[in-house]
């Protein structure tokens, strides 16, 4: 599939010749961003998938709202079977389903419990969002590239990984490699996350850090809890799982920190299906999982928590299938520093 991609190398020079100009035009104010009436932060990355936006989202939902703010969070709803503007949760209830609001907007409010809306039209949406339900402070969820909205915090994340494998076509442009900009676009950024995952800290190559060098720079990872039964939620301990034959299922980008963390837990990954990010689950797939399982005599399947929201509308299909999600939360390594930027950046 890579190789198909030096095809698409002519098209190159068009995507970035239109991402130049339209950033001009933000950056001489002849396109107008405009405010809101609230404090805005914006999660995003300049690569395709992978970069722990969800997470790190997640994480800012639950320390804005220890401080007591008000908050909500927006997203295009990638994927969905929607469009236009829709009110997700309310702050009490979910209001959509996950095929209506996105994979990751699912995931997000059943974690945090805020209100939340998707709409291609981030401006629009988040007018509608602050009218509805009172938030005085949005969380955008990749929103790097969606200038038209003033936000008090510019947060521009990336995976370590990324940036440490510049071999074709991760560092290269849309549409034959996997960068949305060009790294000088750091520059935007108020504040720089490099996300190690399950990894440990890695220097930025020699011939990138001179984005990076004048940018608040923090590096986040991932700890992971437990294990979590799709259906019943009961929650294990990571110990239970070792040496346990399970089927890995996974439908994200850059499924090598999942397989790796699982590794470290010595659960056993040699059975695995790995399918495309975002994988929109049908009975089809489903049964090839039902499938495979007893064709492994797999104990278990193992998922994303990502991948299980969606698995869970088969819930009966699966009845006669243990099916667990790996339980992760995102931690920085300098916590204290990091939440301080935030709080008073916003204040």
């Amino acid at each position: 599939m890579d190789n198909l991609r030096v095809f698409l190398f002519p098209f190159v020079i068009l995507y970035v010749s239109i991402i130049k100009v339209r950033n001009w035009f933000f950056d001489n104010n002849f396109f107008r961003i405009k405010k809101v009436e609230a404090k805005v932060i914006s999660v995003g990355n300049i690569s395709i998938g992978g970069s722990g936006k969800t997470p790190l989202v997640i994480y800012l939902a639950n320390l804005l709202k220890s401080e007591n703010k008000k908050v909500g969070v927006l997203s295009r709803g990638y994927r969905r079977k929607t469009s236009g503007y829709r009110l997700v949760c309310d702050g009490e209830k979910i209001l959509l389903s996950v095929d209506e609001a996105g994979d990751e907007m699912f995931h997000t409010v059943l974690e945090c419990q805020i209100p939340a809306a998707v709409s291609e039209n981030r401006l629009e949406g988040a007018q509608k969002l602050i009218s509805e339900t009172g938030i005085d402070t949005i969380l955008l969820d990749d929103a790097f590239q969606h200038r038209w909205i003033y936000r008090d915090i510019n947060i521009l994340i990336f995976e370590q990984r990324f940036l440490n494998e510049n071999d074709f076509p991760n560092h290269a442009l849309l549409p034959a490699g996997n960068m949305r900009e060009k790294f000088d676009s750091v520059e935007r950024a108020d504040l720089v996350v490099i996300n190690r995952k399950f990894t440990g800290k890695m220097k930025i190559p020699d011939g990138l850090e001179k984005y990076f060098n004048d940018k608040p720079l923090f590096t986040s990872f991932y700890k992971a809890i437990g294990f979590v039964d799709m259906t019943r939620k009961t929650e294990y301990g990571l110990q239970e799982f070792e040496g346990q034959k399970s089927l890995v299922v996974a439908g994200i980008a850059r499924p090598f920190s999942f397989l790796n963390i699982l590794g470290q837990t010595k659960v056993d990954t040699q059975n695995k299906m790995i399918f495309v990010d975002h994988k929109d689950y049908s009975l089809k797939e489903v049964q090839r999982i039902r499938k495979e399982f007893y064709a492994t005599n797999s104990y278990s399947v193992v998922t994303t928590q990502k991948d299980a929201v969606k698995l869970m509308k088969y819930a009966k299909q699966l009845d006669d299938i243990d099916v667990f999600y790996l339980k992760i939360e995102l931690k920085f390594d300098e916590e204290d520093k990091f939440k301080n930027f935030i709080l008073n950046h916003l204040n």
